[in-house]
Order: C-alpha cells, then structure tokens, then sequence
C-alpha cells in the first residue's frame, strides 16, 4: 500500500552521522516543521550499486543543502557496518566522505513499515519464524514534507539504480507549488511553466505547449 499521503511511519534507531558518529535514538521527527527529507533505503553495505547510489547523493549535497532538504539513508545493516563503510577508501569499494546520516535497520521493521522490505515474515510447519525472499529492502525512496507526510515515492527493484537528479526535480516541484500553488505538469523541471489547477489552465498550458 503506497505511503504518498500518509504521514510517515516513526522511528527511532541507531545511525552514523557525519562520516563516523554513531548515535542512538535517530529520528526523522527532528525535521518536522523545519524541512523536508529525501529518506531513502539501499539493499546492504559493502556491495556493488548501492555505493554509486550513496556517494551521487553525497555529491549533490550542495543542490539539496540549497533547497533547506535533509538527506537520509538507510539499510539492514549495523551501525557497525555502515561505520565501517563509511570509514573506507572509495578506491577501496568504500564511501568515505559521505557525511549525511545512515540509519541502522537490523531488525528490518522500518523497511518493513515504508513498505520496500523485499521479503516477508511467515512460519514453517514446526511454528518456526522464517523469512522469505532476500532480507533487504528494495532501493525505496520517499520525499517527506515539513509536516511529516509522504508526498512522493519511488521504489525501485534491487538491480535498478535510481537517479538522484529526479530526486531533486521533485524537490523542486513539491516547493514551488507551495510556494505558487500551480500544479507542475509532465518532465516539469524548475524555471518551467506550471499551471492553475483549472479547466481554463489546463486548456491554456496544452495550448501552449502542444498545439503547434
């Protein structure tokens, strides 16, 4: 069931802040009211797509820093192993320079609750817990508002790496139709022509732009 609407699940974990700082009770209430958050999910540390990933949003920092939006990852993993990660050499397969949180999901309840947990729960015929599927999330992405609610998603399967420049080209569109309140039509990026929600704007921007 998608998300976008909703308020986003809470949670409360361990995470790695900064490049190397491990915290306890991590929390993405600490942006409500203060800015919105990309909050995205990777399947498992040390492995092949998954730094291409991390380290693009790193490298984007600035255009999300500009926009007064929070960056935060996420995966299965320890805070042990994300510190570690964090604390390798890039030509080494690490991701040394990233300094945007990456929260600590072991026990998989917060993939589970965003919905991206590639697998489920069940019980075999002795009453044993058994997970099937892969134990990781799928590479999740959700754009949260300052008041905590999922405006956008985007869940991608494990093999398919996203791209963060649509990331920010939804970043965009969520701030300026609350600045404007016009509604931001197909590939709309910013400095483009939105639209009023209206019969006569609708008409007038099709006009515009496919009646040629």
């Amino acid at each position: 069931m998608s998300l976008v609407g909703k308020k986003a699940p809470i949670f409360s974990a361990k995470a790695v802040v900064n490049g190397g700082e491990v915290v306890d009770g991590f929390s993405l209430e600490q942006f409500v009211g203060k800015k919105e958050v990309v909050f995205f999910f990777y399947p498992l540390d040390f492995t092949f797509v998954c730094p291409t990933e991390i380290l693009a949003f790193q490298e984007k920092m600035n255009e999300f820093e500009e926009r007064g939006v929070a960056v935060v990852g996420c995966s299965i993993d320890s805070e042990f192993s994300h510190w570690a990660w964090l604390n390798t050499e890039v030509k080494d397969g690490g991701i040394k320079g990233v300094k945007y949180p990456l929260v600590a999901d072991l026990s998989k309840t917060i993939s589970e609750n965003y919905g991206v947990l590639a697998g489920e729960y069940d019980f075999n015929e002795e009453g044993e817990a058994v997970f099937n599927g892969a134990p990781v999330a799928y590479r999740g992405l959700f754009l949260i508002d300052k008041n905590g609610v999922v405006r956008h998603s985007v869940i991608n399967d494990l093999p398919l790496g996203r791209s963060i420049d649509e990331a920010i080209r939804m970043v965009d569109a969520l701030q300026y139709f609350e600045k404007h309140g016009e509604v931001c039509p197909a590939n709309w990026k910013k400095g483009d022509d939105a639209m009023t929600a209206s019969s006569d704007g609708v008409a007038e921007y099709l006009a515009k732009t496919y009646d040629k």
